[in-house]
């Protein structure tokens, strides 16, 4: 199950992207709509999945495990 990030987008905004996929496929005018979007997505994948998310400068600020990718004690460790 690939990742979602949430990323700083080169023209303003910030990019919702899955890992594995070459373009961003959402946008977003702020960090936090960039995560519910985000969040939203996962959770409607049987699956669940993790997102990542990243600072202005790109690196990673945190990560959330949504939906079923969650079930275990070593997961999502921040939240």
């Amino acid at each position: 199950m690939p990742d979602v990030h949430v990323i700083p987008a080169p023209d303003g905004g910030w990019s919702v992207k899955v890992e594995e996929g070459d373009r961003a496929m959402r946008h977003a005018d702020t960090k936090e709509e960039a995560e519910r979007i985000a969040k939203e997505q996962l959770s409607s994948w049987p699956e669940g999945g993790e997102v990542v998310i990243h600072n202005e400068d790109g690196r990673i600020r945190d990560t959330d495990t949504i939906g079923n990718a969650n079930e275990g004690p070593d997961k999502d460790q921040v939240h």
